[in-house]
Order: C-alpha cells, then sequence, then structure tokens
C-alpha cells in the first residue's frame, strides 16, 4: 500500500464523503416510491458529499485548483495543481439502489495525472495509484490482466446519456467489438470500470463523451497497473479528448483497431 502524505490526504477525503455517501444510499429504497424524490435526495447527497471531499483537500492542500462535478472549476493558486473530483461517480446506480457506485479523485500535476483514489463504499475497496509507486486495492499489488486474445476477454463500454454524444457511433463500436470478443459489460461507473481494468476484472474498456473527473483517477491507476490509455481513437491523451480506451499493450492495441475500423 502506498503510504505517502499525499496519499494520505487523498485517502481521507475519500473516506470521510463515502461514509455520507453509504449512509444516504440506505436511504434510497425507501425514496422510490416517490417520482421528485430520490433525484432530489441524490443531488443532496451528490453536493454533500463533494462538499466534505472538497473541503479535505482545500484544507491539506490549499493552493492547488480544483475541477469539481457539482461545483465547477476553482482556481488555485498553485497553477501547476489541480484536483479532478467525482463525489459520486454511479449516480444512476446509486438512484436506483444499485450497490456499484464511488468516490473518485485524481491529481493533475503540470499537465499529467500523478495520483488517484477510488473508493467504493459498498465493497469496501480502495483502489490507490500514485507515479512510480504503482496501484493497489487494498493492500494488494495490481496488475492488468495478461490474456492476449480478444476472444477470451471481457469488454466494458460505457453508454451516452440521452441527448449527450452519439448513440450511433456507439452502437457501430459496440457492435464490431461484441462481434469479435469472449463478453462486454455495461456497469454504469467509469471509475470503477477503470479500476476493474487496472485490477483484471475487465480485459479493456472504452468510452466516450466522459468529463475529466470521471477518468483522472482511473488513467493512473490503469497505467500504474501496466496497462496502456489513450483516447479511444488510440492518438491522444484522455483528459484533452474527454474519451478513453484502456487494456494491457496487447488487447488496447486491438480495441483501438476495432474502434477506428468501426468508424471509418
Amino acid at each position: 500500500m502506498i503510504s505517502s502524505p499525499l496519499m494520505t490526504v487523498m485517502v481521507d477525503a475519500a473516506r470521510k464523503a463515502a461514509r455520507g455517501l453509504k449512509r444516504d444510499f440506505g436511504e434510497v429504497e425507501n425514496l422510490q416510491v416517490s417520482r421528485k424524490g430520490p433525484g432530489d435526495f441524490v443531488s443532496a447527497a451528490d453536493r454533500k458529499a463533494e462538499e466534505v471531499v472538497r473541503d479535505a483537500l482545500l484544507k491539506a492542500r490549499p493552493g492547488y485548483g480544483m475541477i469539481l462535478e457539482e461545483g465547477g472549476t476553482i482556481e488555485g493558486t498553485d497553477k501547476s495543481h489541480t484536483w479532478h473530483v467525482d463525489p459520486l461517480d454511479g449516480t444512476t446506480n446509486f438512484l436506483h439502489g444499485i450497490p456499484h457506485f464511488a468516490v473518485s479523485i485524481g491529481l493533475e500535476r503540470e499537465g499529467q495525472i500523478v495520483a488517484g483514489v477510488i473508493y467504493d463504499p459498498i465493497k469496501d475497496e480502495l483502489f490507490v495509484a500514485e507515479r512510480g509507486k504503482g496501484a493497489y486495492l487494498n493492500n494488494r499489488r495490481l496488475r492488468v490482466a495478461a490474456r492476449t486474445d480478444m476472444t477470451d476477454a471481457v469488454a466494458g463500454y460505457g453508454t451516452p446519456y440521452l441527448g449527450k454524444g452519439s448513440h450511433q457511433v456507439l452502437l457501430r463500436e459496440l457492435g464490431a467489438v461484441m462481434a469479435v470478443a469472449g463478453g462486454t459489460r455495461r456497469i454504469g461507473s467509469a471509475a470503477l470500470d477503470l479500476a476493474s481494468v487496472a485490477c483484471g476484472r475487465l480485459d479493456v474498456y472504452w468510452e466516450r463523451d466522459l468529463k475529466t473527473w470521471d477518468m483522472a483517477a482511473g488513467i493512473i491507476m490503469v497505467r500504474e497497473a501496466g496497462g496502456f490509455v489513450t483516447s479511444a481513437d488510440g492518438a491522444s491523451e484522455p483528459l484533452a479528448a474527454r474519451s478513453i480506451a484502456c487494456g494491457n499493450e496487447v488487447l488496447h492495441r486491438e480495441l483501438v483497431a476495432i474502434l477506428r475500423k468501426a468508424n471509418a
């Protein structure tokens, strides 16, 4: 496990936010009878979790900037460091009582993601990574899966929200991947999908139309676990392209080729 001062700050912030989310998740089932209630409740839970993370990070590193899902951008005096925070990744799962969501915190330093924390409070799974120090799930060192045949692989993907992104592009890409992959999964949390690639549960993963907070922590997680991460087109960095494709060296290369051919 990584025990640096930076990681201590990030883990503490994620755990504090997760305590509230786990408590609120217990109330979601009671709100399903109300059309308005669950959405309002989850929005409040999301905001509360973000406030907890924001306050903890600002206290520990007061000069760093922030890009927050709910709160927008906070300019810092230290222009070389920016936090990317998703206090509740997997909001739709949370809203419907599906126990698959996470707190995700990534740190960008001079344009590069250098540290990440993804915490799943329901399973009590803490994924951490820091540049040059590896990636871990709780106390276990992570490596991406070693499979090299796409017919044995399980591919994760994300679906665009209604009115955002192109469903036609996804259908082309998904059809092409399904034709060669051993299986596909749409689980509903980009952060946990990336963590799943890092620990070998998924062999590859791709998604378009993401925000930086969706994938910042996951990018460093996969790379420190020995994986390859690019945009879905394979030509650029994910944060700038707002899309991602990842896996081990062989399957990442094959996935990108499949996606390119599907959109040719």
